[in-house]
This record gives C-alpha cells, sequence and structure tokens, in this order.
C-alpha cells in the first residue's frame, strides 16, 4: 500500500521543511541549475557589454543577476520565463529558457498563460535568431544562398528552443497529477477498507453478542421450566410422602422424568454448539461470509431441532401433573408454521407456565392459542395465587420477559405484559407467519 499523508508528514525534516522545497535533492537541483544558468548568462554578458558599449564588469553582474533567477523556478515559474523573454535581445539566458518553459508547463499555471508566454518566447528567438543569422550570412560574399534559408532555419531554432521543453513539460505535469490523484485514491480506498474492516469488526460483535444473548434464552427456557417442575414435584413428594406413599412414588417417577428430559435438551443443544468438524490450528484469516454462513447454519439446525406447537399440550400436561389447574383451547385450524415460530410461540407458553410455577403458586391458568390467516397468537393468563397452597421458593432472575419480548420482536411480532384487573398476571404474543417465514 502507498504511505498515506500522515506517514509522508511523519518523515520529518529529511522530505520537506526547506522554503518552498519538499525534498533536498530539489534543493540541489535547482541551486546547481541557478549556478549554471548565472555562469552562463555572466559568459555571454561579457558579449553583451562589448556590443552594447558597457563597462564588462556591469555585463557580467547583469547576467549573473538574470541567471540565478532559475533558483525560484519552482516558487515563480512566471518571472523565470518572463526574464528569460526579456535577456533574449541580449542574446543570454537559454538555460533559463529552456528550464523555465518546462517548469511553466509542468505547474498548475493555467495554460492560456502557458501558450502565450511560449509564443512571446518563439518570437523573440525568432527575432534575434533572424537577425543574427542575416547579419552573418550577408558579411559572407562566398556564401549565397536563398530567400529561404535565413527564415526557415531561424523557424526551426526557435521551435528547437520553445517546442520540447513545452511538451515534455506537459507531459511531466500530466503524469505528476495522475499520481497525486492515484496516490489519493490509494489513500481514500486505505482508509475505506479500515471502516470496512471496523464495521466488520462491530458485525462480528455484534453477531456474537447475539449468539450468546441466543444461548442463554435456550438455556433458560430449557432448564428453568424443567427444573421448576422438578422443584415444585419435589415439594409436593415431601409434602404427601408420609400420608401417601403410592402417591410420593408417582412424583419421584415425574421428577426423574423431568430430570431425564432437561438433560436430553441440554444435550440436544450443547451438540448443536460443538457441531462441526474439529479445529487442529487456527486459520490465519476466514472469510467473514464463512462465518456467517456457519452461525447461520448453527441457528437453523437449533431451530430445525427445538419444540414445536403441537407439543403445547404435552407441556401443560406436565404443569398439570405438578398439581397446577391449566386449561387449553385452541381456536382455528392448527396448521405447520416455519420452525421459528412454532418454536418461539412454544417458548412464550412454556416461561410464562414457568413464571406461574414461579410467582402465582395454586392460581388458575388459561392457556389459548388462536391460529389465524396469516399469523398464530397465544396468550397465557393467571388468576391470583392461592394462600392455601405452599410456595415452593423458586428463585427468579428477572430474565424470562425481556427473553419472551426479544423473541417475539426478533420475528417482527407484538408482545404484551402485565397484570389483570382480577390481581394474575397475563402475557400475550402475536406473531407473523410470513415476514418469519422471510426473515
Amino acid at each position: 500500500m502507498t504511505a498515506t499523508g500522515a506517514d509522508r508528514d511523519a518523515a520529518g525534516s529529511t522530505t520537506r521543511g526547506y522554503w518552498w522545497w519538499e525534498r533536498r535533492r530539489s534543493v540541489a537541483l535547482d541551486v546547481g541549475l541557478g549556478l549554471l544558468s548565472a555562469l552562463e548568462c555572466a559568459l555571454e554578458g561579457v558579449e553583451f557589454a562589448g556590443d552594447t558599449g558597457l563597462p564588462v564588469p556591469m555585463g557580467v553582474l547583469f547576467g549573473l543577476f538574470a541567471g540565478s533567477v532559475l533558483v525560484v523556478r519552482r516558487r515563480w515559474p512566471l518571472a523565470v520565463v518572463l526574464v528569460a523573454i526579456a535577456t533574449t535581445p541580449a542574446e543570454m539566458g537559454f538555460l533559463m529558457g529552456l528550464v523555465g518553459l518546462y517548469t511553466l508547463a509542468a505547474s498548475d499555471v493555467p495554460r492560456r498563460i502557458t501558450a502565450v508566454l511560449m509564443g512571446m518566447s518563439f518570437a523573440g528567438t525568432f527575432i534575434v535568431t533572424y537577425v543574427r543569422l542575416r547579419q552573418s550570412v550577408a558579411q559572407q560574399d562566398d556564401f549565397g544562398p536563398g530567400d529561404w534559408y535565413v527564415p526557415l532555419i531561424s523557424l526551426f531554432m526557435s521551435l528547437g528552443l520553445t517546442a520540447p521543453p513545452v511538451l515534455f513539460g506537459l507531459y511531466i505535469g500530466a503524469r505528476r497529477r495522475l499520481m497525486e490523484s492515484l496516490r489519493e485514491r490509494a489513500d481514500s480506498l486505505e482508509r475505506e477498507l479500515s471502516l470496512l474492516a471496523d464495521r466488520a469488526e462491530e458485525r462480528a460483535e455484534w453477531a456474537r453478542t447475539e449468539e450468546r444473548h441466543r444461548i442463554a434464552r435456550e438455556m433458560h427456557d430449557v432448564v428453568a421450566h424443567r427444573v421448576s417442575l422438578m422443584v415444585v414435584h419435589a415439594a409436593a413428594l415431601q409434602a404427601v410422602a408420609p400420608k401417601d406413599p403410592a402417591k410420593a412414588v408417582r412424583n419421584a417417577a415425574l421428577v426423574g422424568d423431568m430430570g431425564r428430559q432437561a438433560l436430553t435438551e441440554l444435550r440436544e443443544m450443547l451438540g448443536v454448539l460443538r457441531a462441526g468438524d474439529p479445529v487442529t490450528a487456527r486459520p490465519a484469516s476466514v472469510p467473514l461470509a464463512s462465518v456467517g454462513q456457519a452461525a447461520a447454519a448453527a441457528a437453523a439446525a437449533a431451530t430445525e431441532d427445538g419444540p414445536r406447537l403441537d407439543e403445547v399440550e404435552t407441556l401443560v400436561g406436565e404443569s398439570r401433573a405438578a398439581g397446577m389447574t391449566v386449561e387449553l383451547s385452541v381456536d382455528g385450524e392448527a396448521r405447520a408454521y416455519p420452525p421459528e415460530v412454532e418454536q418461539t410461540a412454544y417458548r412464550v407458553v412454556q416461561e410464562a407456565l414457568t413464571n406461574v410455577h414461579k410467582h402465582a403458586a395454586g392460581a388458575k391458568t388459561w392457556v389459548r392459542l388462536a391460529h389465524r390467516g396469516a399469523e398464530v397468537a397465544m396468550q397465557v393468563e393467571n388468576g391470583p395465587s392461592d394462600a392455601a397452597t405452599a410456595d415452593a421458593g423458586l428463585p427468579s432472575g428477572g430474565n424470562g420477559l425481556v427473553g419472551m419480548r426479544e423473541r417475539v420482536q426478533g420475528l417482527g411480532g407484538v408482545f404484551v405484559s402485565g397484570p389483570t384487573d382480577a390481581g394474575g398476571f397475563r402475557v400475550s404474543a402475536v406473531l407473523p407467519v410470513q415476514g418469519a417465514a422471510a426473515a
């Protein structure tokens, strides 16, 4: 990857910080070109002083001053080209003119200004060359070219001194701008990749959190309900053992059955969590899509192996066996629903019955299921607790209602819970069938 702007800024004084120069070699190049140009103009200033009748030192100083302007070509290319044009009649500053036109064409100066200054330089060079060449031809008696010779040679020389540096400067400027554009694009892509990596990490963390919550809900539903029934049966066993040994034996058998069912469901859940090939070594990189597919497959497997809505009657029978008075009513024609809908509906009824065992011992309970066209509704309502029935002393973590609400809302359904006017408690949920299937 290319270095970002921050990385280039952190490079320190070895790469920038010399007035308008960015690198040391740029300073050395411009100073060297300025010395060469000043030396050239000083030597040409001697001839200029002889032609104009000026003192030679004055011509040399004029040449040194004019040629040294090339040092500021990166900062003020217009000034360098104007000085080169101004010194063209004195036949000095050829190096300054070539380098100045190149720098001007490669800079960000508008193209119309570059074209105008190139035209002025071409015109000045053509005029000076034409005059000098005509004088030279006139002084030679044995050389008699045609009238075309002087204009043609002057044209070629003028083009040779103006067109190549301008064209090369335009090429270098376009190439530099292209490289800057590519560098900026690479920096932008690097920032976007960093943002995407951060977002992917956030999504992965969110997926891990959601999976932990899902596992916690499943563990809560399995353990809380089965163990609650086991505690209720154990309390009943303790109460009836001295009076009715036969009933105590039946309650003990029920406790054993509940324990075995709880262990079976826990083993099934742990089997889903451990499903997959064993990992012998940590891979260097795992595609995010593969992680998502594996998580989706695990969730789908857990959903497929979960309970179904037609097992609600068995669930109600278990609560009746624990001493609860439960009435079950079903409205509409039962049919098959998506696995996640049936599992969620079952868990809502299961958790509601568990809460009755915990908080309303001896209360009469009504379980209602309604099969509608595009949705399935369930309601579990209990009356006030029977004071004559001993409380089993079941602990409560306060996560049952939260888990039910998360399950229902995760499928786009509606969940309502709260006390009733008669002193009981009601839990209602409506699950859409089509929306859940699409999800």
